[in-house]
């Protein structure tokens, strides 16, 4: 029998304590109908939460447990991770605090990993202050992509606005290096299955990003899109895929061609992020898509100069937590199809 939705548990590393992931976290609960949606788990320790609750003057009741079995449906579980205090100075870059970023986040991909939590939703890090001997990823993505099946690929999801990356955390000098048919191929790949996996999009339409300007007018700016990209998509588009592009990246966005398609491709970080953030309002949710489970997250960071001061505006997580249920639910919906070819073929009728 497929799980629904009013009981899936929603595992939640609680990010920064010295940014605003406890306060998103603790506004998006604050809503109780959230509640009868999914049941949460934060793992984090419970005095705390508490403790930035009052200071947030955030009005809700948080059950505190020891072991994830004790967590209870229709309240706002805190999983003890760590029992010891930790001082706190909101909006302050500490690498303590940034350690127990990585114990909340560590203990609750071990919980996804075992099936403990049916998916995982992860608050705010700093990609500096989490860095040790025992963590060494740039961030949540890479360890992710370690510890789970599959290859994990950056999707940032908007309503019906999806954009992914060939290369994510690359410095631009590097991008050109990492690009070749191989890579191409892949992440194309791993964005069609999502989208018919997660999304329910039977016949996904992608279109892909030139790197150069003006996707490089013919080879005259660039030789990447007539040596790599354009073969790479060629190769794909004969498969069977309905793959377009390179397409001239400065006025993909401007004149609307991205709602003729069901996700666009960017070469780079900034390439996709920065429309994608200029569209979505701060209502983003970064999907980390290709992965045998699924973990979504904001668009935004810690941002340590409002923390503390009730300003943060949680729609962002609140969205996450929306996408991390329903594409549950897909996937589950989407795994009971394939098993069953007559419902497959009736769904098409």
């Amino acid at each position: 029998m497929v799980k629904k939705a009013e009981n899936i548990i929603v595992g939640i590393s609680i990010g920064d304590l010295n940014g605003i992931g406890s306060e998103v976290i603790l506004k998006t609960f604050e809503d109780t109908r959230m509640l009868e949606l999914c049941t949460p788990v934060i793992f984090a320790n419970a005095k705390i939460v508490s403790f930035l609750r009052k200071e947030l003057n955030i009005d809700i009741a948080i059950h505190g447990i020891d072991k994830i079995e004790q967590f209870v449906v229709g309240k706002i579980n805190v999983l003890n991770v760590w029992r010891e205090g930790v001082n706190l100075e909101l909006g302050k870059n500490d690498d303590v605090v940034g350690s127990y970023a990585i114990k909340s986040f560590v203990a609750a991909t071990k919980a996804l990993k075992e099936g403990l939590v049916d998916v995982l939703v992860t608050a705010p890090i700093n990609k500096y202050n989490i860095q040790s001997e025992e963590f060494k990823f740039p961030g949540h993505t890479d360890y992710l992509n370690k510890e789970l099946e599959g290859d994990a690929l950056m999707l940032m999801v908007h309503d019906d606005l999806r954009v992914g990356l060939l290369t994510d955390h690359v410095p631009v000098n590097e991008v050109a290096k990492h690009l070749n048919e191989k890579l191409i191929s892949s992440k194309i790949k791993t964005i069609i299955q999502t989208l018919k996996q997660d999304f329910e999009i039977e016949k996904p339409k992608v279109a892909v990003l030139g790197l150069n300007p003006h996707s490089g007018d013919n080879g005259v700016i660039g030789q990447e899109e007539e040596k790599i990209i354009k073969p790479a998509l060629k190769k794909l588009f004969e498969a069977g895929n309905m793959v377009f592009g390179p397409f001239s990246a400065d006025g993909f966005f401007g004149s609307a061609q991205y709602e003729k398609y069901d996700a666009v491709i960017a070469t780079y970080h900034d390439q996709g992020l920065i429309p994608f953030k200029t569209l979505s309002f701060g209502n983003g949710v970064n999907y980390t898509a290709g992965l045998n489970k699924i973990r979504t997250s904001p668009d935004h960071g810690t941002a340590y100069e409002i923390a503390g001061k009730g300003l943060a505006n949680h729609e962002s997580f609140k969205e996450a937590v929306y996408l991390a249920i329903d594409v549950f639910n897909k996937r589950n919906d989407y795994q009971e199809l394939i098993k069953n070819p007559l419902k497959a073929k009736e769904k098409q009728l």
